[in-house]
């Protein structure tokens, strides 16, 4: 009888999932939202009460949330986030402290102490790369000169997360001083191993690992994956960092290949971690940290904006893509989830969880709208404080995208 209902109920889950995810696409739109909302309305104060599946959507939670970090590590080398370190660091600089304080001061102002204030801080800080790549590509912006400013922020932050996890992590739990350094020396010294060996030897460990049975290659990949987030979890470091570490260390067609394989795989275990999320947050918890969530959203989607306007300016972008730049980084989603998720498992505080929702809900429906007008918007502004200015137009070229050719400027850059 209770694996008839488990079935029944999980059935309605992913079906419930899937009529959500056709209903975002067809407006173009990402579907985080619609998932959280699901996850309110199963939860036991919500529309309908799940009971025999929970333990199971849990493991698939934890499991969607380690394949949302492997396919991240899988979308650079080992070389490439050396690079990035070296060159846009000061832009990482910038993007922590305009986007990480707000969440801190927010939290200390609301009395959540200093272990809130470093989750609420984490939230505000890490942009959503999902949603961020979505964006681009539905706007065509993939090409534009401005892009990989934004994916070396990303990456930046995505590199942050090996750090930041086993950090929140250590103190979530509780430990002590020394117990936290030690926590974080070997999250440190498993990160910097990962890192050497991959880009010593990332080719032996792919050709190892690969295989022309799409089979046996997922297998591997997906049991690999598994066991060195399992290790890291035990370890106490974060078992997200593990995973991304593996994705960190294949390269070339394995990776390739993995990312096809397992994209679908993602797509489900995500959208059920954010049910799962959705699951332990009260809906009637949200409306009295509305005000506060949506305060925040609007400060730190400022914030946003300059950090990607700085770091767009920095490498010489035009001004078009400078707002361009800072309007993409807005979006706040998955990341965010799983950090807030992480102090929701702990109880350290109890509105935590709904700020977040309210949070991460306002920015990943704010964030593409950012993303489209925040720079026809800015040079409206711009037109009306300078009247009498020309208008520059140009002449779309079939080899850039519409809004490529927008921001080329008489000296030829972007």
């Amino acid at each position: 009888m209770h694996s008839a209902v488990f079935l029944i109920e999980f059935g309605a889950i992913i079906l419930g999932l899937g009529l959500l995810g056709r209903v975002a696409g067809r407006f173009h739109f990402s579907p985080i939202p619609l998932y959280l909302l699901a996850g309110l309305a199963f939860d036991k104060g919500g529309l309908l009460p799940m009971g025999t599946s929970e333990e199971f959507v849990a493991i698939g939670a934890e499991i969607g949330v380690i394949l949302l970090l492997l396919m991240l590590g899988l979308e650079y080398t080992a070389s490439d986030l050396v690079s990035n370190l070296r060159t846009q660091y000061p832009a990482g600089l910038v993007d922590f402290a305009l986007n990480a304080v707000p969440g801190a001061v927010a939290a200390l102002l609301m009395g959540w102490g200093p272990v809130g204030a470093a989750v609420l801080a984490g939230v505000t800080w890490i942009s959503s790369s999902g949603v961020i790549a979505k964006v681009m590509g539905d706007l065509g912006r993939v090409g534009n000169r401005e892009t990989p400013v934004i994916l070396s922020i990303l990456v930046l932050e995505d590199l942050a997360m090996a750090v930041y996890l086993p950090i929140i992590t250590a103190l979530l739990a509780g430990v002590s001083l020394a117990a936290g350094s030690l926590t974080l020396a070997i999250a440190l010294g498993v990160a910097g191993a990962v890192l050497f060996v991959a880009v010593r030897y990332g080719r032996l460990i792919s050709r190892f690992v690969s295989s022309d049975d799409p089979e046996k290659l997922l297998l591997v990949v997906l049991g690999l994956t598994l066991l060195v987030a399992g290790i890291a979890q035990q370890l106490q470091v974060s078992a997200a960092v593990g995973a991304f570490l593996v994705g960190i260390a294949l390269s070339g067609e394995v990776a390739e290949g993995t990312h096809t394989l397992l994209s679908p795989l993602r797509d489900l275990f995500a959208a059920v971690f954010f049910v799962f999320f959705g699951l332990h947050t009260d809906p009637a918890s949200i409306p009295p940290v509305l005000l506060p969530a949506l305060a925040l959203a609007v400060v730190t989607a400022l914030t946003k904006i300059a950090t990607g306007y700085w770091a767009a300016k920095r490498a010489g972008i035009g001004v078009k893509g400078r707002w361009r730049a800072g309007g993409t980084l807005v979006a706040r989603g998955e990341f965010s989830i799983v950090i807030a998720g992480l102090a929701v498992t702990a109880g350290i505080e109890p509105a935590l969880g709904p700020l977040a929702t309210a949070y991460v809900l306002l920015l990943v429906v704010i964030g593409p709208l950012t993303a489209r007008y925040t720079e026809p918007v800015a040079a409206r502004i711009t037109r009306r404080r300078t009247p009498g200015a020309p208008v520059l137009t140009a002449v779309p070229s079939p080899a850039k995208s519409p809004e490529a050719v927008q921001d080329q400027d008489p000296a030829g850059r972007t």
